[in-house]
C-alpha cells in the first residue's frame, strides 16, 4: 500500500513557510506500514488543486492532504475534492453545532463565513476537529485501479496530528488490516571521505534493486547511509537489515561514527564518558561552535567542562596551537583539551594547494598536532572545519 502526502497553500509554494506536515506524517504512514511513495505541495489555486487530487489518486492508495479547509476565499480543498467527485457540496449540521459550540466558549460571535466549513463533498465523511473550527474530509476518490482513500486535515499542526491520532490513524489500521507490512529503517552515520568514494567502497549496496534498500545522503559533510526494509514483521525487517549493516561496517569501519541521528559530538561524549575523562576546548577560527555542540551532546554527563572563545590574533602555526592546547587543558584542569586555530585568510595559498588550519590535542601524554585542510563550499568551511577536528580526537580516542 502507497500513500502520497499534500501539501496545500501559498505560504509553502512561495517559501515563506517551512512544511513541517509532511515530514511528521510519511513517518507515522511510515509505523503503519504505508510507504509515501510522493510528496507534492500546491499553492492557493483551484485548477492546480483539482489536477494534484486527480494525479495522486491514480497513482496511491492513501493520500493524506493538510491544508485549504480555512473559512476565507483561499481555502480550496472542499472545492477541489468536489469537483474531483463531479458532486456537490452537503451541509453537516453536526459540524456547524460544533463550529458554532466553538464560538460560543470563546466568547465571540461566529462570522457569517465560518458557515462554509460545515460544507463537504457529498458522501464525504467527518473528522472531527475538537480544538478547530475547521473538521476534515474523510473520502473515495474512485480514479485508479481501485478508489483512494483520502483523509483531508487542517494545516494547523496541533489540530492535524490530535486528529491524526483520534481518526485517521485507527481508520488506516483497519483499512490495512492484521497483516499489514511493517517498515523499518536504520542509519549509519560516517565521516572522513567524499560521498562518491565511500559509495565507491560499498560495491552494489546503493544499487536500487538491492534489498533492503540502501540510500546515502550528505549534509555538512557527514554522510548517512539510510537502510530500509519492508517485511511483514519488525523481526523479519532486522533479519534483512543485520547482514547489510555487517558489510558496511566492513568495508567502512572507523568512517562509521553512529547512529540515526549521531553527530561526531556525541560519539565523543560517549567514548569520553567510557574512559571516565574529560574534556576542554579553545577556539579561534570556528568561533565556539565546538562548544556549543559538546555543550548541548554532553549534557549533565560532567564529561565537557567548557572552553574559551579566542577573538584576538593568534598564529597559525601548530607550535602556537599546541601552547593553546596545553594552556587549555591547565587551566580547566581537563584529562584532553582540543584547541583549533585561526581560519587562513585567503582560499588557496600562491601555487594552488589549500591552506590548512592547525588542530591540536593535549593530554597527559602531551600535545599531538594535526593539520585540517581548509576546502570546501564557503556556506559549510565553518561546521566542515570544526568536523575535521572532532573527527581527530574521536580517531585519536579509538587508537588509545
Amino acid at each position: 500500500m502507497h500513500a502520497e502526502v499534500i501539501s496545500i497553500g501559498d505560504e509553502l509554494t512561495s517559501g515563506q513557510r517551512l512544511d513541517t506536515n509532511s515530514q511528521w506524517l510519511s513517518q507515522r504512514l511510515g509505523e503503519l506500514g504505508i510507504r509515501t511513495l510522493y510528496h507534492c505541495t500546491v499553492g492557493d489555486d483551484l485548477a492546480a488543486n483539482v489536477r494534484v487530487f486527480r494525479t495522486a489518486a491514480q497513482r496511491a492508495d492513501v493520500i493524506v492532504c493538510t491544508g485549504g479547509l480555512g473559512p476565507t476565499a483561499d481555502d480550496l480543498t472542499r472545492q477541489a475534492l468536489a469537483d474531483v467527485l463531479g458532486v456537490e457540496w452537503v451541509f453537516d449540521e453536526e459540524s456547524y453545532a460544533r463550529i458554532q459550540a466553538m464560538f460560543s466558549r470563546r466568547k465571540r460571535e461566529m462570522p457569517e463565513r465560518n458557515r462554509i466549513q460545515a460544507m463537504l463533498p457529498s458522501g464525504a465523511r467527518v473528522i472531527p476537529n475538537p480544538h478547530g473550527t475547521a473538521p476534515g474530509i474523510d473520502l473515495d476518490l474512485p480514479l485508479g485501479a481501485s478508489p483512494a482513500r483520502v483523509f483531508a486535515l487542517p494545516g494547523v499542526p496541533a489540530e492535524m496530528r490530535e486528529m491524526w491520532w483520534a481518526t485517521v490513524e485507527p481508520a488506516l489500521r483497519e483499512l490495512v488490516g492484521p497483516r499489514r507490512e511493517v517498515i523499518k529503517h536504520r542509519v549509519i552515520r560516517c565521516f572522513g571521505v567524499g560521498e562518491s568514494d565511500l559509495e565507491a567502497m560499498l560495491p552494489d549496496l546503493i544499487k536500487r534493486e538491492h534489498t533492503p534498500t540502501v540510500g546515502i545522503t550528505v549534509s555538512q559533510a557527514t554522510i548517512s547511509l539510510r537502510i530500509t526494509a519492508i517485511a511483514n514483521s519488525a523481526e523479519a525487517c532486522d533479519a534483512w537489515i543485520e547482514p547489510t549493516v555487517a558489510t558496511i561496517q566492513q568495508c567502512l569501519g572507523k568512517l562509521i561514527f553512529g547512529d540515526d541521528e549521531d553527530e561526531l559530538q556525541h560519539t565523543i561524549v560517549r567514548l569520553l564518558a567510557a574512559r571516565k575523562q574529560t574534556l576542554a576546548t579553545i577556539e579561534c577560527g570556528t568561533g565556539g561552535l565546538v562548544a556549543d555542540w559538546f555543550s548541548e551532546a554532553a549534557g549533565e554527563t560532567g564529561v565537557y567542562l567548557g572552553g574559551e572563545v579566542v577573538r584576538r590574533p593568534v598564529e597559525s602555526t601548530a607550535e602556537a596551537i599546541c601552547r593553546m592546547a596545553e594552556n587549555c587543558r591547565e587551566q580547566w584542569g581537563a584529562d584532553i583539551a582540543l584547541a583549533i586555530g585561526p581560519f587562513p585568510s585567503q582560499e588557496f595559498t600562491p601555487d594552488g594547494v589549500p591552506p590548512v588550519v592547525e588542530v591540536a590535542l593535549a593530554n597527559d601524554g602531551g600535545v599531538l598536532a594535526r593539520s585540517a585542510v581548509f576546502a570546501g563550499h564557503p556556506d559549510i568551511l565553518k561546521p566542515l572545519t570544526a568536523k575535521r577536528a572532532l573527527n581527530y580526537l574521536r580517531l585519536l580516542l579509538l587508537d588509545d
